[in-house]
């Protein structure tokens, strides 16, 4: 059994759940540590439960509860050097010794019965990584927080037969938002975060790969709506002669867990 939801996601919060018989990991806790265990909970899943929780990259709506929840529940924290470098001391100093933990980008590591690969993303962070996860044969993709997407990340995808990817706006929705020039430049940049057509092109290029099922997530509040990057990924596929039918898509929810996505 592999499985996979997100509990929040989007501008203001991230933070997503994997799942086997025997273990359960967070990825990013960007939340309050009371939202990760309302969602939880209704995921009849205990927060002392918790095997670890992985670290994309250090921006606050990525890290907010890690050093609350790792000290609360005493969790295991997982992060690149570099991240956690640039991780405030206000979280590091609540995380204990012994449960701070080193990954290296482009290297695999394992958590009781899953197998880790992280990879270098193009974002505006420390070190910032996206993630394979296997588990006996299968594997699954999460790719959030990117400004584009290059070669080396496509190759990092195929053969996923779910991904967890970033559609953060729309480009016509950003050029005539209330954001201020020089960050309507930083979201549209090459580290800043992917848009709803880029994410359609994406998933158009890996189906062939073996992908079957993509949600898409970290929309930006002010700069998307889940029904216009469901529709513009849509009409991405169609121009690459896919059809809704080719792929079970979905859209991650702001406020509260997704449906699980059940990859074996």
């Amino acid at each position: 059994m592999l499985k996979f939801c997100s509990l929040y996601s989007g501008s203001t919060g991230n933070s997503l759940l994997v799942q086997t018989e025997n273990t359960n990991i967070l990825i990013d806790a960007g939340v309050s540590t009371r939202k990760i265990e309302v969602a939880l909970r209704e995921l009849s899943i205990s927060p002392d439960n918790i095997s670890a929780i992985l670290i994309t990259h250090e921006h606050s709506d990525h890290v907010q509860s890690v050093g609350n929840l790792s000290k609360k529940y005493n969790i295991p924290v997982f992060s690149n050097e570099e991240t956690w470098i640039a991780l405030s001391d206000e979280h590091k100093s609540k995380i204990a010794e012994s449960n701070v933990n080193f990954y290296v980008a482009n290297e695999k590591f394992e958590i009781d019965d899953l197998e880790i690969f992280p990879f270098s993303i193009p974002h505006d962070a420390a070190n910032p990584c996206g993630f394979n996860i296997l588990h006996n044969k299968d594997k699954f993709s999460i790719a959030t927080d990117l400004g584009h997407i290059s070669a080396s990340i496509l190759n990092k995808l195929e053969g996923s037969s779910f991904i967890f990817l970033e559609a953060n706006y729309e480009p016509e929705v950003l050029k005539f938002s209330k954001y201020p020039y020089v960050l309507k430049k930083r979201i549209d940049g090459p580290n800043g975060h992917l848009s709803n057509i880029v994410a359609g092109k994406t998933i158009s290029s890996l189906i062939p790969s073996g992908l079957k099922s993509v949600m898409l997530g970290h929309l930006s509040k002010e700069n998307n709506f889940p029904e216009l990057a469901y529709k513009t990924v849509v009409e991405q596929l169609e121009k690459s002669n896919f059809s809704e039918a080719s792929i079970s898509l979905n859209v991650a929810n702001r406020i509260s867990p997704s449906c699980f996505i059940n990859i074996s």
